[in-house]
């Protein structure tokens, strides 16, 4: 048994993240689980890590060992973006701090990213992220999921705190956006859904 992990009582576990949004998606799938889930914001930590990394795996990991080690906690972190055909190489790590940047509203950073699409006939995009699992005095875990899809020319619904994307981003063979989908539906076919089901058959092995 995991000296780590136990269930004997309720161990915090740390997710790395200010993004309401992720949180709430991440905790869809690891509310199962016996532990006290808590976010950054919750620990009044108002840090961030420079995502200097040239991957998401590399970023994932960079703000799952500064936080960890910052609580000695076991602590879940996440790096997503999305790959869009017609943009090659704009925005996959760089995709919230890229166009209006990471300063701006939701609705402003989409409605720059709808104007810079409007011309475009390759609609193509892959959403991915890299979950990674620091727990003290282990060996890092990381795990990764995708998603190819559409891009919308507009938001089928209200935006989400946090993920405007979802809004406008069309799963491959799906007639619903991220965000019209309830939370069950979208974390079976999501990127981060993937991602995060499989940190949580590994957690649940460790019990």
């Amino acid at each position: 048994m995991s000296p780590i992990l136990t269930p004997h009582f309720m161990q915090k576990v740390l997710i790395a993240t200010h993004n309401v949004g992720k949180f709430k998606e991440l905790m869809e799938v690891l509310k199962k689980l016996p532990f006290e889930f808590l976010s950054l914001d919750d620990l009044d930590i108002e840090e961030d890590v420079d995502e200097v990394g040239k991957t998401f795996e590399d970023n994932a990991i960079l703000k799952a060992e500064f936080f960890g080690k910052m609580v000695n906690l076991p602590t879940i972190a996440d790096d997503s973006g999305i790959h869009v055909d017609a943009l090659a190489d704009e925005l996959g790590v760089k995709t919230r701090r890229w166009g209006a940047g990471a300063e701006a509203s939701d609705q402003e950073w989409l409605d720059f990213f709808l104007n810079r699409m409007a011309d475009e006939s390759n609609r193509r995009a892959e959403f991915v992220t890299t979950i990674a699992l620091y727990q003290p005095k282990k060996k890092i875990k990381t795990f990764q999921g995708e998603c190819v899809g559409q891009i919308l020319n507009a938001p089928q619904v209200e935006l989400e705190e946090g993920i405007p994307l979802s809004a406008v981003f069309l799963p491959e063979g799906k007639d619903k956006v991220y965000s019209a989908m309830d939370k069950s539906e979208k974390n079976e076919i999501s990127h981060r859904g993937k991602a995060i089901s499989q940190c949580l058959e590994y957690l649940e092995a460790s019990l």
